[in-house]
């Protein structure tokens, strides 16, 4: 990912999942680090928490209705269990971001584990470059550089 130095109006929304909070706030650390390296202060962030990953979606589309931002990070993480309750959510969610991007148009990235035990969902939510949390807001930056170039 290019750096890319943030307009001065510029604000970026963070809805994170508070289920499985110890992971989704990795993630929150890592998205955090790349917007500050990006140019933003903790004043140009909106942060939003939600119960759970099933409730992104929702909570994300009226951040995309505000029209106070232009991009949201979706966090959360989603670990497997015993049961197909997994796959159910994961999809949805998966639904619920993918839409909000064709629907408002401006970027919302999904930052959200899909995994199959703790130590994946761990692994991804570290302090370190592979970051997942990092990667979405990343990807919001450079989607925000791509909308206003084409």
């Amino acid at each position: 990912m290019a750096k890319n130095k943030k307009k001065k109006d510029a604000r970026i929304a963070i809805v994170v999942s508070m289920f499985n909070e110890e992971v989704t706030g990795g993630l929150l650390k890592g998205a955090i680090g790349c917007l500050t390296e990006n140019g933003y202060e903790e004043k140009d962030l909106k942060i939003v928490y939600c119960p759970g990953a099933f409730e992104i979606p929702l909570t994300a589309k009226h951040l995309c209705r505000s029209g106070k931002y232009c991009g949201i990070i979706c966090l959360g993480a989603v670990i497997k269990g015993q049961t197909a309750h997994f796959e159910y959510i994961s999809h949805a969610v998966t639904q619920g971001i993918m839409l909000l991007n064709v629907e408002f148009e401006i970027p919302v990235s999904y930052g959200v584990l899909t995994c199959y035990t703790d130590e994946q969902a761990a692994k991804r939510s570290s302090d370190d470059a592979h970051n997942k949390g990092r990667e979405a807001a990343g990807a919001v930056l450079d989607m925000i550089k791509l909308l206003k170039e084409i």
